[in-house]
């Protein structure tokens, strides 16, 4: 089977090529962890995660980093304002330090929640200060680096192709535009990759600015620029090429821009060979804002009665390129979506092994995981991974459950778990002895044709054990409710 993806760099879907087949190198922009995440932040780690589930599917073996960003990232995503740390630790009268540990945390919880895999490399940007500096360091030597009131900056006059990856009109561009205008810069778009703390006030988060870095030659203290910390942890670790790097649409233009432009500077080769971009979600419609208190958490979620895995469906449904609009109607229907495939996986506890091929009716988990498959590896296609399900689902439920191929449910149920992520196996356990005992009481007196303790049977069932029960032709099939 082939993979294809969409490469932001190149502006068209690709067949993908790894540089080592044996080690499948990613990058994943993480969070800055100076408050809950919502929504439309976590769409994006369901979608990569679907990317690395589709990697191991084809036999890859994949080493990612994720970063935690918890320095540096300034309430705009250019190089002014105040670092969202801090601003976090101001509402909350806490340290830097805490605000960090504490969301940092609750982010680690929210992928558990969520059923994310967990990168084999979560690094904190404060945990790397040295690789950082390191960078800074090379980049002076090398000549692309000036010293202003404020910081170090990248001159990106020095590096010719800056435009390039986000087709930038550099002549046209207006201070305000894209980032913040400051008139000490040789050039709006050149970016800081060390900030000097403000003068007579100390920072939570500060380190001390080597000398030699300095134009001046005078040491003070400073933190990293965000961009410097994406490229410092991923070379350190993963080296000067990566196979993927991953992120939201909105890092196009000036964070991701900013990392290729220092890195290669640095390395002097491709920072990365595929760029993949989620789109925006929408909630009802409209952008996430706190004005309109519209920016839900997972925690809002389950309040409403909905699971994390309902909205890593709901997530699923839609495509990473495509632009997403979260309403709680939409969650709910993948709610539904989601009971209907655990309303299937519980058959494989109402049927038994069998050799018996001739009699069984196979669900076809060969052709129908291969099928999905190969709608994963169609540029991360989950909208159409997910109809398949459904139509091989479909028919199931209709049919004499004792010609239902059990070991082939079980072998696709695991296919979909492992692709999806939906726990379909985990979240549907077989019901108590108890309840069968009360499902079989109830065939006796239907057969009795007492219809009265059988329904006094079902309320039982439906009020005790959470189970629903369904007569059909073939016999009696429960569910969860």
């Amino acid at each position: 089977m082939t993979l294809t993806l969409y490469n932001t760099r190149t502006r068209q879907e690709e067949l993908f090529t790894p540089q080592n087949p044996d080690r499948i190198t990613i990058y994943t922009c993480g969070p800055t962890v100076y408050s809950y995440l919502h929504v439309g932040n976590w769409a994006a780690y369901v979608y990569w995660d679907t990317l690395v589930r589709t990697l191991v599917a084809n036999g890859y073996i994949v080493e990612r980093v994720m970063n935690i960003t918890d320095v540096g990232h300034l309430v705009s995503d250019d190089d002014e304002g105040e670092d969202k740390m801090q601003k976090g630790a101001r509402r909350e009268g806490k340290t830097a330090w805490e605000v960090a540990e504490f969301y940092g945390n609750d982010f680690m919880h929210g992928m558990k929640r969520l059923n994310l895999t967990t990168p084999e490399h979560v690094t904190k940007a404060t945990d790397y200060i040295e690789e950082q500096l390191a960078l800074v360091r090379t980049l002076k030597e090398k000549g692309y680096t000036y010293q202003i009131s404020d910081g170090l900056y990248f001159d990106i006059s020095k590096f010719p192709t800056y435009a390039d990856f986000a087709h930038l009109n550099l002549s046209s561009q207006q201070a305000g535009a894209r980032v913040a205008f400051n008139t000490e810069k040789r050039s709006v778009s050149d970016f800081a990759l060390w900030k000097f703390s403000p003068k007579n006030e100390q920072r939570d988060m500060e380190w001390d600015t080597p000398a030699d870095l300095c134009d001046d030659g005078l040491s003070r203290k400073g933190f990293p620029g965000w961009h410097l910390e994406c490229s410092a942890m991923a070379m350190s670790i993963l080296g000067d090429t990566l196979d993927i790097h991953t992120g939201g649409i909105d890092h196009i233009p000036v964070h991701h821009t900013n990392e290729i432009a220092q890195s290669e500077s640095v390395s002097g080769v491709e920072f990365s060979r595929y760029w993949l971009h989620n789109n925006h979600l929408k909630v009802d419609g409209t952008k996430i804002s706190k004005s309109l208190d519209n920016g839900y958490t997972l925690d809002d979620l389950e309040a409403r009665g909905f699971s994390p895995l309902d909205y890593r469906m709901f997530v699923l449904q839609g495509h990473y390129q495509n632009e997403g609009n979260f309403t709680f109607d939409n969650l709910a229907a993948a709610r539904a979506r989601l009971n209907s495939w655990r309303s299937v996986a519980v058959l494989r506890h109402q049927i038994h092994s069998t050799l018996d091929t001739q009699r069984t009716r196979p669900v076809a988990p060969y052709a129908a995981s291969r099928a999905i498959i190969e709608a994963l590896n169609h540029n991360l296609g989950t909208p159409q991974a997910l109809t398949l399900v459904d139509e091989t689902f479909a028919a199931l439920p209709l049919q004499n459950i004792d010609e239902i191929n059990r070991d082939a449910l079980v072998s696709l149920l695991t296919t979909i778990d492992n692709l999806l992520g939906l726990n379909l196996i985990d979240t549907t356990p077989d019901i108590p002895d108890d309840a069968k005992q009360l499902i079989l009481e109830r065939e006796r007196v239907r057969d009795s044709k007492d219809w009265r303790q059988s329904d006094t049977l079902r309320d039982k069932l439906r009020t005790n054990y959470h189970i629903s029960v369904r007569d059909t032709p073939h016999g009696t099939v429960w569910t969860y409710i």
